[in-house]
């Protein structure tokens, strides 16, 4: 079992217990389905999945709309190999409506871009994170499927945007850091923002096996200390593939269709479409 203190977690939370519970926005979105993915810690690949994920249902038909809500450190157009002449600040700040910056990427899936080193959009406080939120219900509304890229962490606008969704994915890889990050976002999800079911991606993992084990370890303690259903999605294997779509900007579910990496996300969106989340599937 990776090392990780219950304890410590509990006193972190318990440090602000007097905050407000966050309002899910699953409990008032009108579209067809809302995904949030999200990690415990930065570098696990979570933003290349999101990019992926969103190209992979447009692909088959889906009119997706993607959220950047890593809003200070903002990176999903250099993934999607777009270009952005406008962001979420400038809504934020009332110089334009979110359709004026919507950016058209591959298989018409539209991204909503944030603002990178912009230290005011990531300590958004709660009435600018309503304003957004209610602005991003209403444009979803459009779509099929809105996928939110969280920020990694469990700070309050990392949380709060994957409290949105009706389906959370919570992305971590083997190591051991990345675990204890991961168990600490699914505890913060599930105690604070009334989160009751996760679906885990195990990323840059070895082989089928090596990913079963990342779910098995932080199934075992998600059952022992959360009121929570944490379920396997699949997982994505290491592959020199993804390090070159990363550099780049050109994402592997387009421009490697053969490879490990884009076989396995392939796979992984089926279970999403089919909603099948069984943990003896192959990556």
């Amino acid at each position: 079992m990776f090392r990780t203190s219950d304890q410590a977690d509990g006193i972190r939370l318990a440090r602000d217990s007097r905050a407000p519970q966050l309002r899910p926005l699953r409990d008032t979105i009108d579209t067809a389905r809302s995904i949030a993915v999200t990690s415990g810690k930065g570098g696990v690949g979570k933003t290349q999945l999101s990019a992926n994920l969103a190209l992979a249902l447009g692909k088959r038909g889906q009119r997706v709309l993607l959220l950047d809500a890593d809003l200070g450190l903002a990176s999903l157009d250099l993934a999607l190999g777009i270009h952005p002449h406008a962001d979420l600040l400038s809504v934020i700040r009332g110089e334009r409506n979110i359709d004026d910056i919507l950016v058209e990427a591959a298989f018409g899936v539209m991204l909503v871009p944030a603002c990178p080193g912009r230290y005011e959009m990531a300590n958004l406080g709660p009435a600018e994170r309503e304003k957004l939120r209610a602005t991003i219900e209403e444009l979803a509304r459009r779509f099929d499927v809105l996928i939110i890229d969280t920020g990694a962490g469990i700070g309050a606008n990392s949380v709060g945007f994957a409290a949105l969704a009706n389906e959370v994915l919570l992305v971590t890889t083997p190591d051991p850091t990345s675990l204890r990050d991961a168990y600490a976002m699914a505890k913060v999800l599930n105690k604070r923002a009334g989160v009751d079911a996760i679906q885990l991606v195990a990323n840059q993992v070895s082989s089928e096996a090596g990913g079963l084990e990342v779910y098995e370890r932080l199934l075992g303690i998600a059952q022992r200390f959360l009121s929570l259903e944490l379920r396997y999605l699949g997982c994505i294997p290491k592959d020199e593939t993804v390090a070159r779509a990363v550099a780049s900007g050109h994402p592997y579910v387009i421009g490697a269709t053969n490879d490990s990496s884009a076989r396995a996300l392939e796979s992984l969106v089926e279970r999403l479409m089919q909603r099948s989340t069984t943990p003896d599937l192959m990556c």
